[in-house]
């Protein structure tokens, strides 16, 4: 036997010629369980310093009560704000929870999946990775009676629940803002097209050019991938135009510090020479300089609502819900000065 390993009931059955349903009971003081046998049994397990595994206990009794969560990235604050919320709530109803990632690869977005499936989770709340554009390990789920909800990231809204921001409306008031500052030419970092936030999101920077009679310029537009490596080249590419932007609105937190590292380089100053908004958690838009102007998260209630949205379903509501959290345009210093 491993001696790093921790002892189980198994074990303790196997040295002392009994079964392993015997120990078990034996341990929770069963009257089936004679008195002699259950001295035996807990002075071994005392002996060899066993500890119940709550975990395996629940897969023997088929009790489970874990929720599994897929994100795609579990380093940034903006998911680790998420899942507190999401854990928060699970502890509050009775449930475990479990974090995988899928690294923004679909592939292993798929392998998360099957692997919080085979340990037997109730449920799973989910953020899709920038990968993914097939959706079928999510469909098949619901021949399985999984419950599943998204969050930010989310697809088949007519079959599973979702929590999203309101991300049309946040864009154009962002956009808004930097006309309002000042802005004549403004510029649009996003990620892939296929992604419904990205759409939506873009939809909210056009909307707002349309109301004022701007046209669209496609130069100003740059949507590859969302990453701080993206975010540095698609600012390059803004303001090495023959007429760049004065003003930058970034989809997501990685994009935007790309896009302050880049502004920076060329000798550029924010606000003064360029204004930038983007989209960031509660903490970062605090810690970089000069402190930014952004489309703020409730990322806590985010991850709260996904979580009561799922322990719904999982007593039994089939009700698909779409709840909107509504961001919150914080007014900070990269974009102060101009107004």
């Amino acid at each position: 036997m491993n001696k790093n390993r921790p002892i189980s009931l198994t074990d303790l059955a196997k040295e002392l010629g009994v079964s392993v349903s015997t120990v078990s009971r034996a341990l929770k003081n069963s009257p089936q369980i004679g008195k002699e046998m259950c001295t035996k049994i807990k002075a071994l397990a005392k002996e060899k310093n066993y500890r119940a595994n709550p975990f395996a206990l629940a897969l023997l009794n088929n009790t489970v009560r874990i929720i599994g969560i897929i994100v795609p990235d579990i380093v940034t604050h903006f998911y680790s704000s998420i899942i507190s919320g999401i854990d928060d709530t699970a502890r509050h109803n009775g449930y475990s929870i479990i974090i995988t990632s899928s690294y923004e690869q679909y592939e292993l977005e798929k392998q998360c999946l099957e692997d919080l499936i085979n340990i037997r989770v109730e449920g799973i709340i989910a953020c899709l990775s920038q990968e993914t554009t097939d959706y079928s390990h999510f469909a098949d789920l619901q021949n399985r009676n999984i419950p599943v909800v998204f969050f930010d990231r989310v697809c088949l809204t007519d079959k599973f629940s979702s929590v999203i921001a309101n991300n049309i409306e946040s864009a154009q008031q962002a956009t808004e803002h930097l006309f309002a500052c000042g802005a004549k030419r403004i510029g649009f970092l996003g990620g892939a097209n296929h992604l419904e936030i990205v759409q939506q999101r873009k939809h909210g920077y056009l909307q707002a050019l349309r109301e004022r009679k701007i046209p669209i310029e496609k130069d100003l537009v740059y949507c590859k991938h969302l990453s701080f490596d993206e975010g540095y080249k698609g600012t390059v590419k803004l303001l090495s135009l023959k007429d760049p932007p004065n003003a930058i609105l970034a989809m997501n937190d990685s994009m935007t510090f790309g896009a302050m590292k880049a502004i920076k380089e060329q000798g550029l100053h924010i606000p003064e020479d360029i204004s930038l908004i983007g989209y960031t958690d509660e903490e970062h838009s605090n810690y970089v300089e000069p402190t930014l102007t952004a489309v703020t998260h409730q990322t806590y209630q985010i991850g709260k609502e996904s979580c009561l949205l799922l322990i719904d379903q999982i007593n039994g509501s089939k009700i698909v819900k779409q709840k909107i959290i509504p961001a919150k345009l914080v007014i900070r210093n990269s974009t102060k000065k101009l107004c």
